[in-house]
């Protein structure tokens, strides 16, 4: 490919993905709020622009033969503000992607369009969206917004409904849901190089033994993730406490995001949590 144009390069996930996708292509555009990236690839440049803005949108996907968009509000927010981030952004992204011939869009969705299913129930990649704040449904409209694309003008697209992406595993939670650094940079590479996806959903789950999603309509694009959760189990449940199944927080796929007000941080009350607060 000549050019991939990488959203939310700044970010947790964004900035694990710089390195990989640079490898994919002849250049890899960069682009993030901030003013600016470190340790930038030979072929990688870096534009700082908003994605609610279309204008800005429009200049910086012009020539680009895929985007991967991880650039929006990473957690519950006013619906102001994720009106703004997610919703808008979401759009610019898709809008100037169609008019510039973009071939497709691997999106950074999340479990949290499906949030308040009970995580007792196997969720698949076909079943009506559930979310769980104004965060999951801003993904909810994302996703719906990719199949419209893709009905009506072709434009592909893989939303990915990545659901614990981080370092080691830290919670009892997490031994379902984690996603590994290094099976997400698998994910994303085989999202991209995959030959034909039209518009797919897959879960961004690592190969845990108590994965509450199915993931198997994942199998043609080649992932197979390789990390399992269950290495940590014995140490994670060692300090676990004993669990209230009727807290939502812990009996839905969405986590704490299942509980918090509408407009009120998850992330936060997840620090609270950890913190004993």
């Amino acid at each position: 490919m000549k050019k991939i144009v990488l959203t939310g390069a700044a970010g947790a996930l964004g900035s694990q993905l710089r390195a990989p996708l640079a490898k994919l292509a002849d250049e890899l555009v960069s682009s993030d709020l901030v003013d600016g990236l470190e340790n930038l690839c030979s072929n990688e440049t870096y534009v700082k622009a908003d994605v609610g803005d279309q204008a800005a949108m429009m200049d910086l996907i012009e020539g680009a033969d895929m985007v991967v968009h991880f650039g929006a509000i990473p957690d519950e927010a006013s619906f102001e503000e994720i009106l703004h981030s997610n919703f808008l952004g979401a759009y610019t992204v898709w809008n100037a992607s169609q008019k510039h011939g973009v071939r497709r869009i691997i999106y950074a969705s999340s479990i949290h369009a499906m949030g308040m299913y009970p995580k007792t129930t196997r969720i698949t990649t076909d079943m009506p969206h559930r979310p769980d704040t104004f965060y999951g449904l801003s993904k909810c409209f994302a996703e719906d917004m990719a199949s419209m694309y893709w009905d009506k003008y072709g434009l592909e697209a893989v939303c990915l409904r990545i659901y614990s992406a981080s370092g080691p595993v830290q919670n009892a939670r997490a031994l379902g849901s984690w996603l590994s650094y290094d099976d997400l940079i698998q994910l994303v590479e085989k999202s991209v190089t995959t030959p034909i996806t039209g518009f797919s959903v897959i879960y961004g789950v690592s190969n845990n033994d108590r994965s509450p999603v199915d993931n198997s309509k994942a199998a043609f694009l080649g992932y197979r993730p390789k990390d399992n959760a269950e290495d940590f189990a014995e140490e994670i449940l060692a300090k676990t406490p004993q669990i209230d199944p009727q807290d939502k927080a812990h009996m839905c796929h969405g986590g704490p995001f299942a509980t918090v007000p509408l407009g009120v941080s998850g992330v936060q009350f997840i620090k609270k949590m950890s913190e004993g607060n």
